[in-house]
């Protein structure tokens, strides 16, 4: 989508520090990490949000979830835990509209919410 910072990421328009990549889902350092570990999960194709995800195909989805247990498992934090958010909206938070997933880690893991 024209203009979407994450569609922008995802095509080498904007740096990122990639953390895994392959032809459908990028995954990158969040700038203002709230954990040691922070990473973004985005589809590469453009979806603004989980309700919007429902025209998407299963495999796309379990795609991105696959590359969040992934981007946990080459991070290290598979064995102490870690976190996968998504916010979905104004309300909840979302500030970028294109469907993401934060997997969070290396502490342990309050009450909050990323």
């Amino acid at each position: 989508m024209n203009g979407c910072l994450f569609c922008r990421i995802a095509a080498g328009e904007i740096p990122s520090t990639k953390v895994y990549e392959d032809e459908h889902v990028l995954a990158f350092r969040d700038i203002a990490p709230q954990a040691p570990v922070h990473v973004l999960v985005i589809p590469k194709k453009h979806v603004s949000g989980w309700y919007d995800a429902q025209g998407e195909d299963d495999a796309s989805l379990a795609r991105l979830m696959r590359a969040a247990a992934k981007v946990a498992q080459m991070e290290g934090i598979v064995q102490s835990g870690f976190r996968v958010v998504s916010n979905c909206g104004p309300d909840a938070q979302q500030t970028v509209p294109h469907l993401h997933l934060h997997v969070l880690g290396g502490r342990a893991m309050a009450g909050e919410m990323a």
